[in-house]
């Protein structure tokens, strides 16, 4: 939170200023405000900050606003495959809470397109009711620089990752593996299945 009674210390450009952190997301609609909205709320359990008739803000954290959803009859379709974001993620503390999440999501009739183990991460990617690409996902490794060495080593053969069953996963979490030893990748790497990389670009 930014401390504005605190004097701000000298202005200066000899070295570069990183962001603290990644603010929010800003979504446009067209036909779709109140699905938008919707989705978002339960996907995300997030409360509703604001809203009028032609814009929400909402927030799952102590954040005053993470999404905000505008929509209007001037907004234009974006052509599959356009350029430009090709997707938004969300990270959950623990493998627990990402799979708890999609056993709720899948009661309310909300499916994944793909699931993913890249790695790095694991990752449930989803399309909302404007097919924008959401990934809710969980850090495999407790230290980043695990993460990145794994990058460093695997990738040149397999950047995307392997697909895994998310009920089998529930499965294996509930009868008391480790999460660490599910999300583990296989020893012996092998490039992305044809399958998983139609997955990833057809959606």
């Amino acid at each position: 939170m930014t401390d504005l009674a605190t004097p701000e210390t000298t202005v200066s450009t000899d070295q570069p200023v990183r962001p603290g952190k990644l603010a929010h997301v800003v979504l446009r609609t067209r036909d779709h405000l109140e699905e938008m909205i919707a989705w978002y709320r339960t996907v995300l359990a997030a409360d509703m900050i604001y809203r009028n008739e032609r814009i929400a803000f909402l927030s799952y954290d102590e954040e005053h606003h993470r999404i905000a959803i505008a929509g209007g009859p001037d907004m234009a379709d974006r052509p599959h495959r356009a350029v430009g974001l090709d997707h938004i993620a969300f990270t959950y503390d623990r493998l627990a809470d990402l799979l708890s999440t999609y056993a709720r999501l899948k009661g309310e009739g909300i499916l994944p397109f793909c699931n993913v183990n890249h790695g790095p991460t694991t990752s449930l990617y989803y399309l909302d009711p404007d097919d924008n690409r959401i990934e809710l996902q969980i850090d495999n490794f407790e230290d980043m620089h695990d993460a990145t060495d794994l990058m460093v080593d695997r990738f040149d053969v397999n950047p995307v990752g392997v697909e895994f069953d998310a009920d089998e996963w529930i499965a294996r979490l509930n009868g008391g593996e480790r999460p660490q030893d599910i999300v583990r990748l296989p020893t012996e790497q092998a490039p992305p299945t044809t399958q998983l990389i139609t997955r990833l670009r057809s959606s």
